[in-house]
């Protein structure tokens, strides 16, 4: 659903905790106010990609779109060098606040926005035997909680990226959303960003077979490659089942698996035929080349790294992390006729990582209109997965049975991607 000038003048309110929505007629001219918190806010920070869209704008659909929404509180958990909210503050005219609970009712004794984002990346955080970062999302969102609890209203809530690092923390969060009401999204804005091609999963199609092939570390870049992935088979027919096993190996035991049939050979020259940054020769003479049979991938990726997700209706996917091969995310399916469907995320370079546009134009429809535009069961899978597969590493990448991960939703039949 794409806002409108109706949908804005139609825009409903806050959400109370008996889960009523109030139908409070919006004027044009009355945006509604938002609470930022965040972890850091320098540049090129999540917090500056997003934050600073509210502040001036983005483009849309061929325009210089300004959200009716006001940034009028800010907490910022760390001042980190090269800080930049001080700033912000000063030209946009909103307020920094010592807490979470004073940045939501600024300054006074009751609620006083009508949406809370909560931006937890970046900054300066310890790491668990796990390799991951430790940022307090899990401890922001339940800031916001106690506040909508003590003052018996609650507002939309969005979280950026995976809601916790831990699969039991994520699931709190979300039983506390649906506790109180209120509308919760999160995630990150591959679902959301543009595709090459512009292709989706039928919605109810049979799926025989899935691989993502994606780069980076294993907690920032990861939850990317598993929720990109993730928002692909969710359409698949029966919706998401949850996930019965996982399994995550590394080194030379991802390409014996590959030999073994454990991974399809076929939709990774699919995935990586979507790439615009193969390396290798193509890196240094633009030679074509394909990575997936010539012998090539063992030369250039030096830890591979292989994620096996089995869902509970029968499909296993698998996530191939590929440092040295390429520099983006691809995905490919087999359909249950056979076709195969693959595609790049594409994520347009910086300064201005235009990407972050297309995720904030979900979360400013959240906002106006008081509904989630896609679940935020999404992000608790993907979330649960990356948590459970690091488990399966520092367990001595054994197979772990999920129960725990048994997470069904329906993903909405309208697509999201492409701004």
């Amino acid at each position: 659903m794409r806002i409108t000038r109706r949908t804005f003048l139609g825009a409903l309110g806050s959400v109370t905790l008996a889960g009523a929505v109030r139908p409070v007629l919006a004027a044009a001219t009355a945006p509604k106010r938002i609470a930022i918190i965040t972890t850091v806010w320098t540049y090129q920070s999540h917090a500056q990609h997003m934050g600073d869209r509210f502040l001036v704008g983005y483009p849309r659909d061929g325009r210089w779109h300004m959200p009716p929404l006001q940034v009028v509180s800010l907490y910022v958990d760390q001042k980190a060098a090269g800080d930049l909210s001080r700033q912000r503050a000063a030209d946009h005219g909103f307020t920094i606040y010592p807490t979470i609970a004073e940045a939501l009712r600024c300054g006074g004794n009751k609620l006083a926005v009508d949406a809370v984002v909560i931006i937890g990346e970046h900054g300066d955080y310890p790491k668990n035997d796990k390799g991951q970062i430790l940022y307090p999302r899990f401890e922001f969102f339940q800031e916001a909680v106690r506040v909508f609890e003590q003052d018996g209203r609650a507002v939309p809530v969005f979280n950026d990226k995976h809601l916790s690092y831990s699969w039991e923390k994520a699931r709190k969060m979300v039983l506390d959303s649906k506790r109180l009401k209120f509308p919760f999204l999160a995630g990150s804005s591959l679902p959301v960003t543009w595709r090459l091609p512009p292709v989706e999963i039928p919605y109810g199609a049979k799926l025989k077979d899935a691989l993502m092939v994606g780069v980076g570390g294993s907690d920032p870049m990861d939850y990317h490659a598993l929720e990109a992935m993730q928002c692909m088979v969710e359409r698949r027919r029966g919706g998401e089942t949850g996930i019965k096993s996982v399994q995550l190996i590394e080194g030379d035991a991802v390409w014996r698996a590959g030999e073994e049939g454990q991974w399809s050979r076929r939709l990774l020259e699919a995935a990586l035929s979507r790439s615009d940054s193969l390396q290798g020769d193509s890196e240094l003479d633009s030679r074509p080349q394909d990575l997936a049979h010539n012998g090539q991938l063992p030369k250039l990726v030096k830890n591979p790294a292989a994620y096996f997700i089995e869902r509970n209706d029968g499909l296993r996917t698998t996530l191939l992390m590929l440092n040295g091969a390429l520099q983006d995310y691809c995905f490919a399916a087999q359909l249950g006729n056979g076709e195969i469907v693959s595609t790049q995320f594409f994520l347009p370079p910086t300064p201005n990582v235009t990407y972050s546009a297309c995720l904030v134009a979900q979360i400013e429809e959240m906002i106006v209109t008081g509904r989630a535009p896609y679940p935020v069961e999404r992000t608790q899978i993907a979330s649960a997965m990356l948590d459970r597969c690091l488990d399966s590493k520092v367990e001595g990448y054994r197979r772990l049975e999920t129960p725990e991960l048994n997470i069904r939703y329906r993903a909405p039949k309208e697509s999201r991607f492409g701004g």
